[in-house]
């Protein structure tokens, strides 16, 4: 069965960094598109950056030049680097792997999600 875990949620001051981590046990990062997606109260989830099975990343223009999705396939592991972070930048983050379309925009959602985690900017 596939879990994902993530972790490294907190809060922060504008302008702070944070990294978030997704462990996967029972699945094979190598293998498929992964994400990371967001829900801020009351709005809807949108897609916040992607990475494939051979590495290439695509972000939301919202995040593109703060944000850094990254893998480390030995470890199973997802990453996302956020720097500069605003407070619009709060939300739950969720991890998601195994995309029906590897984009950020995608509406199709993916085959698996973590249980998130909270990021809370304040200005």
């Amino acid at each position: 069965q596939v879990q994902l875990v993530e972790s490294g949620g907190g809060s922060v001051q504008a302008g702070g960094s944070l990294r978030l981590s997704c462990a996967a046990s029972g699945y094979t990062y190598s293998s498929y598109c992964m994400g990371w997606f967001r829900q801020a109260p009351g709005k809807e989830r949108e897609g916040v950056a992607v990475i494939d099975r051979d590495g290439n990343t695509s972000y939301a223009s919202s995040v593109k030049g703060r944000f850094t999705i990254s893998k480390d396939n030995a470890k199973n592991t997802l990453y996302l680097q956020m720097n500069s972070l605003k407070p619009e930048d709060t939300a739950m983050y969720y991890c998601a792997a195994d995309l029906v379309l590897c984009s950020p925009y995608t509406t199709y959602g993916a085959n698996y999600w973590g249980q998130g985690t909270q990021v809370t900017v304040s200005s």
